[in-house]
């Protein structure tokens, strides 16, 4: 059984603590406890890949649960990138989005560099120069700028 065989994929999504440990160490932004709990809260739909116990993987669906479908996320430890995880994460976040969106339904993402080519093949297409992704990061009540 080769490695990737070992690693199951899960129809839930990591608790807090797991979720921020894995974002960093698949280089995603680090998230504070707050941010997490309520951020995981709103889960649409999620999954995680995990190896031996260990969550190595995961991605979410967020949103309203009618009229917009945002997929986030996604993230594969960096020790095992490359072996089609990510593809394996995306193909059960489509078919539940496919299963659950409503007809008229958005479904959107940010990719990260070449990251779009996987989601290129979900039938993800960019959407500039029509629209064009915009973003800051929250600094929390009282903070001045």
């Amino acid at each position: 059984m080769s490695d990737v065989d070992r690693i199951e994929l899960v129809e839930s999504f990591p608790d807090a603590p797991t979720y921020r440990r894995l974002r960093i160490e698949t280089g995603l932004s680090p998230k504070s406890q707050e941010a997490a709990e309520r951020g995981l809260a709103n889960t649409l739909y999620g999954v995680s890949l995990l190896k031996a116990g260990e969550v190595i993987g995961m991605g979410r669906v967020v949103g309203d649960g009618g009229t917009v479908f945002v997929v986030v996320d996604i993230a594969v430890r960096r020790d095992h990138q490359g072996q089609g995880l990510g593809k394996r994460i995306m193909a059960a976040l489509d078919t539940w989005l496919r299963a659950n969106a409503p007809p008229s339904a958005y479904v959107m993402l940010i990719a990260d560099g070449d990251a779009r080519h996987l989601y290129a093949q979900f039938g993800f297409a960019e959407t500039a120069p029509a629209s064009i992704s915009m973003a800051y990061v929250a600094r929390g009540p009282g903070s001045s700028d």
